[in-house]
């Protein structure tokens, strides 16, 4: 059983004690419980010790282990940073060629956008003549429907 459990039977077993009239709260418990509550946390609390002893031995190697990681990550950013270096004409030359590229695309953009949009004033453009065709007759046929329920 572990340490922090045993300590929380001995504080129920002082709970649950029965009070010793006229004593100012003070509590009868039974000392045989008491005392081998105690005793069992005098053979975890070895066991207890000897884990955080471990647990304090496996962080020192975690960050020994840690740190030669970091190390090594360090030297290889290096490297990588003096290969990119070298490479840097490279990038200059592929950042060249892709603005080329970005700019013949808007280029192309634009021209299909405008392309775009006198197809669509074409069509609105028939559209309103149609409606406006179509109004036209509609006018008319009110005004002869007007006339002929005059006579």
């Amino acid at each position: 059983m572990k340490v922090d459990d045993l300590i929380l039977d001995l504080q129920n077993l002082v709970d649950n004690a029965r009070p010793v009239p006229l004593s100012g709260g003070k509590v009868m418990v039974n000392s045989d419980e008491a005392f081998e509550i105690i005793a069992q946390i005098q053979d975890a609390m070895p066991a207890e010790v000897r884990q955080a002893k471990n647990i304090v031995a496996d962080r020192k190697q975690i960050l020994n282990e840690a740190n030669s990681e970091a190390e090594n990550i360090i030297r290889a950013a290096e490297e990588r940073k003096k290969i990119m270096l070298n490479q840097n004409e490279l990038v200059r030359e592929a950042q060249a060629k892709a603005k080329e590229i970005v700019d013949d695309a808007k280029a192309k953009s634009a021209e299909i956008r405008k392309a775009a949009n006198v197809y669509a004033d074409g069509i609105l453009k028939r559209a309103e003549e149609s409606l406006s065709t179509q109004l036209t007759d509609i006018k008319k046929t009110r005004s002869t429907l007007a006339n002929s329920q005059k006579k």
